[in-house]
């Protein structure tokens, strides 16, 4: 596995700045890879599933360090506004979660009270605290359906009210139809007209 400042110094490049969110999520990585999957961005990344549950900083961290993407269908994203991760093992169907500790903010303000901005102490902070006091983990089961794997090959179907093609069985059906999730009334966006 690189060393923490060999993540750190990719993770800035990926992200555009290095920030105490980027530190903390090359950590929460680093520790995620306690499910034993040697190069999760090499021979084993078809083992690896990430679900993230935040869009910050750290999530771009945590692609860094573990290789998944949106892209690959590798990394999942729940929008629960945690600094947070669950790592897959496909392979051997073993999880981790691991979550930062909202008390590791005032930890940064004790141990780095001569620097006056807060990103500043947390940055150090951050890489000096020990796994056990930056984060929690817990052992967990994620039910991972296959239309939802990495590689899956499904049908495609088309919406019947907008004709839009939809993968991954993401379809609703309602009234004997086939409807996207924006026409079943699940929409995100308002159309304008």
């Amino acid at each position: 596995m690189p060393s923490l400042d060999s993540y750190l110094r990719e993770a800035e490049q990926a992200h555009g700045h290095l920030c105490a969110g980027q530190v903390l999520g090359v950590r929460l990585a680093m520790l995620g890879q306690k499910l034993g999957i040697d190069d999760p961005r090499g021979k084993d990344r078809k083992r690896l599933v990430t679900f993230v549950e935040i869009d910050r900083c750290a999530t771009d961290a945590v692609a860094v360090v573990t290789g998944c993407r949106l892209g690959k269908r590798a990394l999942k994203f729940r929008d629960w506004g945690k600094v947070a991760a669950t790592f897959v093992d496909l392979e051997t169907g073993r999880a981790i979660r691991v979550a930062a500790k909202e008390s590791s903010k005032a930890r940064a303000r004790q141990m780095h009270p001569e620097l006056a901005d807060k990103n500043q102490q947390q940055m150090l902070a951050y890489r000096e605290l020990a796994d056990d006091d930056l984060f929690t983990t817990q052992w967990v089961k994620v039910d991972l359906p296959p239309e939802d794997s990495p590689g899956y090959k499904g049908e495609r179907v088309v919406c019947e009210s907008c004709s839009e093609g939809i993968n991954f069985r993401r379809e609703v059906r309602r009234d004997g139809k086939v409807l996207c999730r924006s026409c079943a009334g699940n929409c995100y966006y308002e159309l304008l007209e």
